[in-house]
């Protein structure tokens, strides 16, 4: 009994926790004009530390207070966030956190999951834009070439989240890996 009141215990605290470093970063990528969103640090954190549902529960979440509070746009992008903490928490647990690379390659597969989720919600929603200076620029042109609108979203989406998983997931990981090894064991005996 005490093992499960303290595993909830300890996700109730790390929920807000990786809800507040994704509102705090998406409102400072926003607030500084960034063409970067910075909102999922907390989502990849929250996954490493307590699994692949607590990561996708922490982006939900997010793009709800944010869809709440700042721009309702927010909201139809919780479907990615979810897609990212599962993405995270799965290649977690198959130990690709393990070193500086592997959290590339993370990063890098994360992006792809970021970037198939996302385009149809683009494209349903936003004639296939990501409203992002650099992918909107790259959508602007590849339709410009005559790109179908699928392929040009692809890589509107593709080429902000590439950079923006990327340096997501380094951050979580250095948070990950400067976090004391206590608090990383109460995880582990608890899943």
């Amino acid at each position: 009994m005490a093992k499960s009141s303290r595993l909830t215990t300890m996700i109730i605290v790390l929920i807000p926790v990786a809800v507040g470093i994704n509102y705090a970063g998406k409102f400072f990528a926003e607030a500084l004009k960034l063409p970067l969103w910075l909102d999922s640090i907390g989502t990849v954190l929250a996954a490493m530390l307590a699994g692949p549902i607590v990561g996708g529960i922490s982006g939900a979440i997010n793009n709800i207070i944010y869809g709440l509070t700042v721009g309702p746009v927010s909201f139809v992008y919780a479907l990615t966030s979810i897609g990212i903490g599962v993405a995270a928490g799965l290649l977690y647990k198959a130990k690709m956190f393990e070193n500086a690379f592997r959290a590339l390659i993370s990063g890098l597969i994360i992006a792809i999951v970021a970037t198939v989720i996302s385009v149809p919600i683009n494209v349903i929603f936003w004639e296939g834009q990501t409203g992002n200076v650099w992918g909107d620029a790259l959508f602007a042109f590849l339709r410009s070439k005559n790109v179908s609108v699928w392929l040009a979203s692809f890589f509107d989406e593709l080429v902000v989240d590439l950079v923006d998983k990327v340096l997501t997931v380094f951050i979580a990981y250095g948070i990950f890996k400067a976090l004391p090894k206590s608090l990383m064991y109460s995880f582990r005996q608890e899943q």
